[in-house]
């Protein structure tokens, strides 16, 4: 009997997938050691090669996207680390890996220690955002930690000096790498932070990641996470990577980049305050052109001193009134007992009474003439004085002599030199009209000792 039909039948390219799927699932990233052989690099830019040791052999493939950051230059022959995907080329039921990265077999052993740490300083929070402080957008003083005689120190001041050169720069010398680098980046870091300066740069050239390996040691890494200064970490080039850029506060991909983050393009900050002092000139402008609309709504409240002059001539008219009408009574009065004494004396008759009524008459009526004239002179004596005192007070006078009176912003009359500063705005009071006028020097008269 023929059980063809009741067992499964997978084609080549059926079977092949699911190999590949279930190879993908199992494996995963993997990191794998081995030599080089078969290295072929065709037009397309990616990479074909076998890896293999002394009992076996895996083909491996290295697309142009991921071989483009490699900083070795594979041959035949060498030993390497590479880290891939494990799969299965399906067109040829090739197994085979992925790679993403490569790098030479002596740094394995460093790559995975880097990989732990960072894992480590991680979990502990190091690397969070929150904890990154902000760069100063102006600083005045910065501490470069790096090598006196390195390439970055040279282009890092390069840098400042084209963009900032008013920049206060303090290099703490330092090995950047070998056996004293540890001990004397952690002293720079220290002595740093001691400093007053607003950041720190620290920074080197590149190199492999032996040569990088002191940015990648767990006491400098904390030392950088502990400082109390903002940290810029620039290590290597843009390809390198050291736990120092993920605890710092700020990481640049090399060290001129570095510096341009930390501070601003001088002629861009020109520019942005010529920008400023252009948006401030049209707002001062717009608040000179209003307080000049207020002040000749006000101008337009003045009362003229012409009419205070009318209301004291005015009270002037009824107190002079006042006096002649006082007077006239007193006259009356006194007019009224000197015809009662006469018709009293015409009435007695006696010749000498007569005649002494007559002295005594004559005297009382030029007493009280004298009494009458001295008193109006008096009043007439104080109404000139009110007069001449008016007339006086009166700022007619001064002005139709050509004086004007001078008035601040505020209204308020300016009598010394030190009530007028230059660049303000005066009124001037003329007979006829104001004037606006703008101080441009004042000079203040000395006095006579």
């Amino acid at each position: 009997m023929d059980n063809t039909q009741s067992r499964p039948v997978l084609t080549v390219s059926q079977l092949n997938k699911q190999a590949r799927l279930t190879i993908e699932e199992r494996f995963q990233m993997v990191w794998v050691t081995g030599e080089l052989s078969n290295f072929a690099r065709p037009r397309s830019g990616h990479w074909y090669f076998t890896l293999k040791d002394t009992g076996a052999q895996v083909r491996c493939a290295m697309f142009a996207n991921s071989n483009r950051r490699v900083q070795m230059q594979p041959t035949d022959g060498q030993q390497v680390l590479i880290r891939g995907r494990v799969s299965l080329y399906e067109g040829r039921g090739d197994f085979q890996i992925i790679a993403d990265q490569m790098e030479p077999a002596g740094e394995g052993v460093l790559r995975q220690a880097f990989d732990a740490l960072k894992l480590k300083l991680a979990d502990e929070g190091l690397f969070d955002r929150e904890r990154k402080r902000p760069i100063p957008d102006i600083p005045k003083h910065i501490a470069v930690i790096t090598s006196p005689t390195g390439a970055a120190l040279q282009d890092v001041l390069a840098v400042w000096q084209r963009r900032v050169p008013t920049l206060q720069v303090t290099v703490i010398p330092t090995a950047v790498q070998g056996p004293e680098a540890e001990a004397q980046v952690l002293w720079a870091l220290k002595a740093a932070s001691k400093l007053p300066v607003d950041a720190i740069l620290l920074t080197r050239g590149g190199g492999s990641l032996e040569d990088l390996w002191t940015f990648n040691l767990e006491s400098v890494a904390r030392a950088v996470a502990a400082s109390k200064i903002p940290i810029v970490s620039a290590i290597g080039h843009e390809i390198d990577i050291a736990i120092t850029d993920f605890v710092a506060d700020l990481r640049a991909p090399t060290p001129s980049v570095a510096a341009e983050l930390m501070v601003p393009d001088g002629e861009e900050m020109l520019q942005n305050i010529d920008g400023e002092f252009r948006h401030l000139t049209v707002l001062m402008e717009g608040q000179l052109r209003e307080h000049q609309l207020q002040l000749d709504k006000l101008n337009l409240r003045l009362v003229n001193p012409e009419s205070y002059l009318q209301q004291a001539w005015m009270r002037l008219d009824d107190s002079a009134n006042r006096i002649q009408r006082s007077a006239e009574r007193t006259l009356a009065g006194t007019s009224n007992q000197y015809d009662n004494l006469y018709k009293r004396l015409l009435s007695q008759s006696p010749s000498f009474a007569l005649s002494r009524a007559r002295e005594k008459l004559q005297r009382v009526e030029t007493s009280l003439e004298d009494g009458v004239n001295r008193q109006l002179q008096s009043q007439a004596s104080a109404i000139a004085m009110l007069a001449r005192m008016l007339d006086g007070m009166s700022p007619l006078h001064t002005l139709g002599r050509g004086y004007a009176f001078l008035r601040d912003d505020s209204g308020s009359l300016v009598t010394h030199t030190e009530h007028a500063l230059v660049g303000t705005t005066m009124t001037a009071q003329l007979q006829d009209g104001t004037i606006s006028a703008t101080v441009k020097e004042v000079t203040k008269q000395e006095k006579n000792t």
